[in-house]
């Protein structure tokens, strides 16, 4: 009898565990990397002079890569459907310092619902569906955007280009195929189009053939076009008196800086060949309209046509070779007759010391000609150059710039 009970006890016991619903699985995980370097800056590479006159050697982070670090989430809500979310801080390893001011998750912040069926939803600041699709094939993968990036990353392919309050849907792959569409919405009352943008891409890989395409449109929060408004969804954040930084620019784009928007179409393909070599090639059309209120010359809109290639090879399995070569060209407009363009050679090299750390050393060297418009768009003068997007905020004052930069970056 007493057997019997405790049989019946057990299989009571059982029946209450299985009772008991499943709790969803979930995950947090802390991630980042530190990139800290050494580099050099010289405007012309005949006269070592720089935009404040004499070449520079100074401390530099996030060469490689931006150092960060994030919170990354997911929880299992069953039926295949997860709810995802990511936060993540830019900083600067000098100093210590945010990488954007009055920003604390300046490089991504998003929440939303991922179905291996039925593809991803989030919500949030991020990355748009042009710049997500392209960035496999991106010449920044091995050249860095530090000195890789087409001539001040004019054309979005860094990773530089996020957008505030966006909603992005990213399909599952198909047949190699994925999908993808971003809006960010302005938020500026009286007006669903102002401080707004739009995004699309799409992207194959299969096999050794890769190659994306795509679009984005962002639009002014000044109607005017004037002055880029605080409200503007493409931003790297605010500047020092809270104002929108419009993003992106440099002395590539700087005299078109009052523009009431902005459209980037690019495409680009790529081929992995046996014994760790792979090549991409792209191209990319970047157009900047005026507003009603424009200054100075700027009254048409300007266009801007980059092509360049990228060859990566993995010498051995532990060290990386990349060289590359972009031109960038501007169409005559603007009372413009000779045209801006830009020539950039870059290259890179990668020894990974492990899984987690690596050494690198990066060279670039961009060559201006022609002419374009000067700050405010008041006045036509001489192109300057600048290296990739490392050098915006310290273009060259002549034709000429060299960057080389080197470093070490450890992840975690």
């Amino acid at each position: 009898m007493k057997k019997n009970n405790q049989v019946k006890l057990a299989v009571a016991a059982a029946v209450l565990m299985n009772a008991v619903p499943a709790f969803a699985q979930s995950s947090v995980t802390l991630y980042g990397l530190v990139d800290e370097g050494i580099s050099y800056l010289s405007s012309s590479a005949s006269k070592g002079k720089t935009s404040g006159g004499h070449s520079q050697v100074s401390m530099v982070s996030g060469v490689w890569m931006g150092s960060r670090f994030g919170l990354k989430g997911s929880e299992d809500l069953g039926g295949g459907t997860k709810a995802i979310f990511t936060l993540e801080n830019g900083f600067n390893a000098t100093n210590g310092a945010l990488k954007t001011s009055n920003t604390l998750f300046s490089r991504q912040a998003f929440v939303g619902m991922a179905n291996d069926s039925y593809g991803t939803l989030t919500a949030g600041r991020q990355y748009t569906s042009y710049y997500q699709l392209l960035a496999p094939f991106s010449p920044t993968t091995w050249l860095t955007g530090w000195s890789g990036a087409h001539p001040g990353d004019i054309d979005g392919l860094d990773t530089t280009f996020r957008a505030n309050n966006t909603l992005k849907y990213t399909s599952p792959t198909l047949y190699g195929f994925t999908v993808s569409g971003s809006y960010s919405l302005g938020g500026v009352a009286g007006s669903t189009n102002a401080g707004s943008s739009i995004s699309a891409g799409v992207q194959y890989a299969q096999g050794p053939i890769g190659f994306a395409t795509g679009f984005q449109r962002g639009n002014n929060s000044n109607s005017s076009g004037n002055v880029w408004g605080a409200n503007s969804t493409m931003q790297d954040g605010l500047d020092s008196n809270n104002n929108g930084a419009q993003q992106g620019l440099s002395a590539v784009n700087n005299g078109y800086a009052q523009n009431k928007a902005q459209q980037r179409f690019a495409v680009i393909g790529a081929y992995k060949f046996s014994q760790g070599f792979d090549i991409t090639a792209s191209y990319s059309n970047v157009q900047y309209l005026p507003g009603i209120l424009s200054a100075g010359l700027f009254r048409n809109e300007a266009i801007f046509n980059t092509g360049g290639i990228v060859m990566h090879w993995k010498a051995t399995p532990v060290l990386d070779l990349a060289l590359g070569y972009a031109y960038t060209a501007a169409t005559k407009a603007n009372t413009i007759t000779d045209a801006a363009r830009y020539n950039q050679i870059s290259a890179s090299q990668f020894y990974s010391l492990s899984k987690r750390t690596g050494l690198y050393s990066v060279e670039g060297y961009t060559r201006a000609s022609g002419k374009t418009l000067g700050s405010g768009g008041t006045s036509v003068i001489n192109a300057t150059a600048t290296v990739g997007d490392g050098q915006n905020s310290t273009p060259s004052s002549s034709r000429s710039q060299v960057a080389v930069a080197v470093g070490m970056i450890a992840k975690f």
